[in-house]
Parts: C-alpha cells; sequence; structure tokens
C-alpha cells in the first residue's frame, strides 16, 4: 500500500526535527500560561487538573522547546466538543489511531509551523498519570539523575534526530529506571 498521498496530507509540524535546547528559565512561566489557559478552556468538560510535566518542568534540564501539560478528564465522551473549543486557540488533535497511545487524547498547539506545547487528556484513575508526575518531581528533586537524563537526551535526540516516536521509546528504559528501581 502507497502511504505517500497520507504523507502529503500531513502538517509540516508533524516532521520536526529532534532538537534540545539549553534550559529556559521562560519554560517556568510557559508552563503556568499554558495550564492557566487550558483551565479555563476545559473546566466545562469536568476537567479539574492541569499539570505542567515533561523536560521543561523540570529546572536546568536541557529541552525540545515544548510545554508539556496533562489534564485529568473523567471521559473521552465530549472529545469532539473538546477538540472544537481546543482549535480556535492553536491546538491539533491527533487521533488515537495516529497518536497509537489508546489511554489518552492527545493535542498539539502549533504556532508559525512549529509545535509550542503537546497536552495529553488522560483518563482519571489511570496509573500512568502518577507515573508521568512521580518521574517530575523524582528528576526536580534530583539533579544527578536529571543530568543523568539530560545526556541520554541529547544523544537519543542526535541519534533519532528525525524519529520522535523511537526517540521517546528510546527514553524508556530510563524512565522505567527511575520510577520501579
Amino acid at each position: 500500500m502507497d502511504n505517500s498521498n497520507e504523507y502529503k496530507k500531513m502538517p509540516v509540524w508533524a516532521f520536526e526535527t529532534i532538537e534540545i535546547k539549553y534550559p529556559d528559565p521562560n519554560w517556568k512561566d510557559k508552563g503556568i500560561r499554558e495550564k492557566e489557559e487550558l483551565f479555563t478552556l476545559l473546566s466545562a468538560f469536568s476537567i479539574k487538573e492541569v499539570e505542567h510535566v515533561g523536560s521543561t518542568s523540570i529546572p536546568n534540564l536541557p529541552a525540545k522547546p515544548i510545554i508539556d501539560l496533562m489534564a485529568s478528564i473523567p471521559s473521552f465522551n465530549l472529545i469532539n466538543e473538546i477538540e472544537e473549543t481546543l482549535i480556535s486557540h492553536d491546538w491539533h488533535y491527533v487521533p488515537p489511531e495516529l497518536d497509537k497511545q489508546p489511554w489518552r487524547r492527545f493535542f498539539v498547539k502549533v504556532k508559525n509551523d512549529k509545535q509550542v506545547a503537546h497536552l495529553q487528556l488522560i483518563l482519571e484513575g489511570e496509573e500512568r498519570w502518577d507515573e508521568i508526575l512521580k518521574f517530575r518531581n523524582i528528576l526536580r528533586n534530583n539533579p544527578n539523575l536529571a543530568n543523568e537524563y539530560a545526556v541520554i537526551k541529547s544523544h537519543l535526540a542526535k541519534e533519532y534526530n528525525n524519529d520522535r516516536e523511537t526517540y521517546t521509546e528510546a527514553k524508556r528504559g530510563f524512565i522505567n529506571k527511575v520510577l520501579f528501581n
């Protein structure tokens, strides 16, 4: 089967290379602003919690300059309405068949054809919610682990520069070591 037509339909931001940047002290404030905006937009959908997660939420950690957020949601029943709400604020829905993570619903915020934020909507009670927070908090409190993660991410970003999925999956061993050891 020829997938070339499918790729032609994909937006340019879907093919961004992985670029790790030096820590930016503005990431914290950007995370706060994104959290507040999302909470305002999504509270009508029974979302009571939005968290800034990912590398930009960890002080002094090099990262892709994309603010990662997650919000807890009681169900995915209103995903179409959520998409309609977020689309006018530069968010793009990545359907589960493309995201390949059935436990979440994923959105990408795009400005000038560049990804600036990611949002994971995660069902209340999903174990990954606690794991994501635990990983963030451990790295916030352990500079040695954060430095080790920085080295791993830098190496993987060079190795998988054009393959975000493989880059993300390749970090899994370190993440599991932090979470489960």
